[in-house]
């Protein structure tokens, strides 16, 4: 019964600390009476890390980290949303009963203080689903979700940047939709659902929808670069684990460097934002394809010493590998050209970019990640951000 009244009483201090907010100043003193009756939640059984999290949150705003309005809101998303989703049973579904809750409340919130940052709300909910799926089986994961919340919200809610809610609702049904054909197909989990959709929710607002297409069409080259002979690969001990299915880390170390340009160019408009986040992705799918599909051409050789190794040796390269790492790096430029996000020089930069963002991965996995000073993910982020200040780069000097 307690595991039941806990999150029940956690969501009713959580409507009572957002109720008295406007009306207890300083901020300091708010936040010491919600750390007060946070406390109580501590005696009860269940609600340890929910109380945490209230906790967490409270302190940030009484420290003048948060604004009122992004207190209100987070408080909203991780206390009203854990308590749906637990309601709910804990299911994969039940995520969807975390992100509306969490929404609906998060904006009723807002509207009482006389805010409304729909764009702050909806980020908000997302890094919410994404830290509850990413950090599961965690004790701490509530307390985690919370500083997420809090920060990924303030950092949107002061950038400020506008976009009407018609758009904002079409981008968050295209990035989730496309999550969500990602996990039903098992092409990511659903840490890789939801990291993805944030992904694709930034993209869309801040460029535009054929941002998230090139995007796109970097995941499709991958996934069936993954999928291609992949028993023989399994076979070979070489094939990506889990039946290809990506985690959070594989998208954020594909798409970070890509996302931050996309933010960037809505922010600035300047051309060689474009450049970097062309840059980013046509390295992302030249180095996976080249990965997937270059391990089938024969034994490679050892990208700095031009040794031969076995194939799967981090920095292996073969001619195969190198000729399709160049055609994705084509392919997703030439996908940019004739959409109108890049103009033919910018193109042409983002295939060289492409290709050399897959030789910097082949390097530093022959070098840092064979000495286990980066996991894959960090080796990919490099490659990304290695193809993405090159274009941008060059972009600059043309």
């Amino acid at each position: 019964m307690t595991r039941e009244i806990g999150p029940a009483l956690a969501a009713v201090l959580a409507v009572f600390g957002i109720l008295i907010a406007p009306l207890v100043q300083p901020a300091w003193l708010l936040s010491l009476l919600v750390i007060l009756f946070s406390g109580v939640l501590l005696l009860i059984k269940g609600t340890r890390y929910v109380s945490i999290s209230i906790i967490v949150t409270a302190l940030l705003y009484g420290l003048g980290l948060l604004s009122l309005a992004v207190f209100a809101s987070t408080l909203a998303i991780i206390v009203l949303g854990e308590f749906a989703f637990r309601a709910t049973g804990g299911k994969p579904r039940s995520y969807i009963a975390y992100i509306v809750s969490g929404i609906l409340g998060a904006l009723a919130a807002m509207a009482y203080l006389g805010v409304f940052s729909p764009l702050t709300v909806l980020i908000g909910a997302l890094v919410a689903v994404f830290l509850r799926a990413a950090l599961v089986g965690r004790e701490d994961a509530l307390m985690i979700e919370a500083l997420g919340v809090a920060m990924a919200q303030q950092l949107f809610f002061e950038i400020g940047y506008s976009i009407d809610l018609q758009s904002l609702l079409l981008a968050a049904v295209i990035a989730l939709v496309f999550g969500y054909l990602s996990y039903h197909f098992r092409a990511a989990d659903l840490s890789g659902l939801f990291s993805g959709a944030i992904i694709g929710l930034l993209l869309i607002v801040f460029a535009d929808v054929r941002w998230f297409f090139i995007m796109l069409v970097f995941f499709i080259l991958g996934s069936g670069a993954t999928k291609f002979k992949y028993r023989e690969k399994n076979d070979l001990g070489v094939a990506q684990s889990h039946g290809g299915v990506r985690g959070y880390l594989n998208v954020f170390a594909n798409g970070l460097v890509a996302t931050v340009g996309a933010v960037l160019y809505g922010i600035t408009g300047h051309p060689a934002c474009i450049a970097l986040f062309l840059g980013s992705v046509a390295s992302a799918a030249a180095d996976t394809v080249a990965s997937e599909i270059g391990v089938m051409g024969g034994r490679p050789y050892l990208i700095t010493t031009l040794e031969r190794v076995s194939p799967g040796t981090n920095g292996g390269v073969t001619l195969l590998g190198e000729a399709v790492g160049l055609g994705a790096a084509a392919f997703v430029s030439l996908t940019a050209w004739a959409l109108g996000v890049a103009d033919p020089w910018i193109a042409v930069i983002g295939m060289i970019a492409g290709f050399v963002g897959t030789n910097v991965d082949s390097v530093v996995g022959a070098t840092l990640e064979n000495r286990g000073v980066f996991g894959n993910a960090g080796t990919n982020l490099i490659a990304t951000l290695g193809g993405g200040i090159c274009a941008a780069g060059l972009a600059l000097l043309l």
